[in-house]
C-alpha cells in the first residue's frame, strides 16, 4: 500500500490522527508558500520532494541507532504548517541543511539560499503529514501506519511527500 493510501486510511480511521482538516491545513501552507515565495506550486513541491526524501533519510537513520519510538516522537514534536527552525534543527544538521538546499536547488532550480529560508515551513510540513498515521489518543505509541509506509526501505518507489500532497488535493477538489 503506497503512501498516500496510508494517509486516506489514517483520515479514515477516527484511532488516527490524520483528517482532512489537516491535509487541508498542509496543502493551504503549501498553497500560501507559493504565493509568498513567487514561485509556482509545482515547483515547491519539488522542493517538498527533495527535502521529504532527505528526511527519510535522516528518519531512517534515527530509527537504526534510536528506534522507532525516538523516529516518532521528533515526528509529534515538530509537525505542524507554521514555520519552526528549531524543528529544520532537529532533523538536520547546519551543514547538513546547506547540502538539503544545494540539491534541491540542483532539481529546482531556485535558489539554495532561499530554499534554506522556507526549511522552516517545509520540514514541519512534511513532518506533519506522516503525524496523520498517530494513534489519535496516543501519538508516541508507535503505531503509526503512515511513518511506517514512509520510512519502508523495500526500495518499492512508493514514497514520495509531493506525489501525496498531489493526490490529497485532489482528493480535496483543490
Amino acid at each position: 500500500m503506497g503512501l498516500f493510501d496510508q494517509i486516506l486510511g489514517a483520515v479514515a480511521n477516527p484511532n488516527q490522527q490524520g483528517s482532512i482538516g489537516q491535509l487541508g491545513n498542509i496543502i493551504n501552507t503549501v498553497d500560501q508558500l507559493s504565493e509568498r515565495t513567487g514561485v509556482d506550486p509545482a515547483t515547491i513541491q519539488s522542493v517538498l520532494s527533495v527535502v521529504g526524501g532527505q528526511v527519510r533519510s535522516v528518519l531512517q537513520q534515527k530509527q537504526a541507532t534510536e528506534g522507532n519510538q525516538a523516529v516518532q516522537s521528533l515526528v509529534s514534536q515538530f509537525a505542524g504548517t507554521s514555520p519552526d527552525s528549531q524543528a529544520v534543527n532537529s532533523v538536520f544538521s547546519p551543514n547538513a541543511q546547506q547540502r538539503v538546499a544545494e540539491i534541491a536547488a540542483q532539481h529546482t532550480g531556485l535558489d539554495a539560499s532561499m530554499i534554506q529560508q522556507i526549511l522552516p515551513i517545509i520540514v514541519p510540513v512534511v513532518l506533519n503529514f506522516l503525524q496523520s498515521g498517530a494513534n489519535a489518543q496516543n501519538p508516541q505509541s508507535g503505531g503509526n501506519s503512515v511513518l511506517n509506509s514512509f520510512l519502508d526501505s523495500d526500495g518499492d518507489g512508493d514514497v514520495d511527500i509531493a506525489d501525496a500532497i498531489q493526490l490529497a488535493s485532489r482528493h480535496l477538489g483543490r
